[in-house]
């Protein structure tokens, strides 16, 4: 282990690993899970399984290998009670073994996954494939007023797609920090897509109202990514790594 949880307690900083699951199912992935992984992987068709048994056991060897200094399938995880209705089936997840202040967000889209690490505070983090779809259909479910109004003031199709993209992971990124998800009205979490940021965004919905500091993560071609974080740790840097990767990181704020 490395002295990485040291320097995110001292820091306050944030690490994003990034990382692209194999095509084919890895039997060395399927044994760092637990019952409950395994459960989720069996009731999942190709690729699906693949792409979640994958980044799940990335989640494990990070946190193993980087932070906890215990062996990957020894890890066991929980949930947050959710601030909304106190249900802990749904609410921010955790690391309940070993004892930890360590706070971490996963998210996964395709192959794709992308996983937000700190010490102590909320946060959360979304990825999405950049993919051929029509905004205009699911954007009046999601976008506020002034988000769709920017909107229509794009010319292209891939522009306005891509803005559409940007603004979901921001609000998914928010309300994943929050720990309640999408069950939130997605319109009413004006997230300023037009803005390069980082934006600080006011969570008035379920749950604890707060600002929560929100910014784009770049993770390479063909992919969106966003990070929301609490905005009182706004100051802290935000370091980008890859799993495998020897590089130290890179600081993107």
């Amino acid at each position: 282990m490395n002295d990485s949880r040291g320097r995110l307690a001292a820091t306050r900083a944030t690490h994003i690993w990034h990382g692209r699951v194999p095509d084919e199912l890895a039997p060395g992935d399927l044994a760092l899970l637990d019952d409950e992984e395994l459960r989720i992987v069996r009731g999942r068709r190709p690729p699906f399984d693949t792409h979640y048994a994958g980044a799940h056991s990335a989640l494990r060897r990070v946190l193993a290998d980087q932070y906890l200094g215990v062996p990957p399938g020894s890890i066991r995880f929980g949930r947050h009670i959710c601030p909304a209705c106190g249900n802990r089936a749904h609410g921010r997840p955790r690391v309940t073994r070993p004892a930890t202040g360590l706070e971490f967000g996963l998210a996964r889209s395709g192959p794709h996954w992308a996983l937000a690490v700190t010490a102590g505070g909320g946060i959360g983090v979304d990825i999405e494939v950049i993919h051929d779809f029509a905004p205009k259909g699911v954007s009046e479910l999601v976008l506020s007023d002034l988000e769709l109004a920017r909107m229509r003031e794009i010319e292209h199709e891939d522009d306005r797609r891509e803005f559409f993209l940007r603004s979901w992971t921001r609000k998914e990124a928010v309300l994943k920090a929050v720990g309640i998800g999408i069950v939130a009205d997605l319109r009413g979490v004006e997230v300023l897509p037009g803005e390069a940021g980082p934006v600080v965004v006011e969570h008035t919905g379920p749950g604890p109202r707060g600002r929560w500091l929100v910014e784009d993560v770049r993770l390479g071609p063909g992919l969106v990514a966003a990070l929301a974080r609490e905005a009182a740790r706004g100051s802290a840097p935000v370091m980008l790594r890859f799993l495998g990767d020897a590089r130290k990181g890179t600081v993107i704020a």
